[in-house]
């Protein structure tokens, strides 16, 4: 099952995906210039063989609902995700916030 949903941090709206898996679930939270996702996100890879994209994200490891990924300190992070002042242990909801 796939299912999208508003949410809001503060008075911003982001969209929360989530893929309900066989033994796990696939989530992301996106606005419109980047996302935070679960430990599915290979960061090295967008770093590395899709730098010239200048993506923005981040990644948080070991949640399981949208709750979890928003309040969860982020394990990784892009290049370009850096350069907007977001970092390594910034939570999930914060870092959001940086992408608007």
């Amino acid at each position: 099952m796939v299912s999208m949903t508003p949410i809001m941090i503060g008075s911003h709206q982001f969209t929360a995906v989530t893929v309900a898996l066989p033994k796990t679930n696939f989530m992301a939270v996106t606005s419109d210039k980047g996302y935070i996702m679960c430990g599915a996100l290979d960061v090295a890879l967008l770093n590395e063989k899709l730098k010239e994209r200048g993506i923005i994200a981040g990644r948080a490891v070991g949640v399981r609902t949208i709750e979890q990924l928003l309040d969860a300190p982020l394990e990784s992070i892009t290049f370009e995700a850096e350069n907007r002042g977001i970092h390594v242990g910034m939570s999930g909801r914060d870092a959001l916030l940086r992408m608007l």
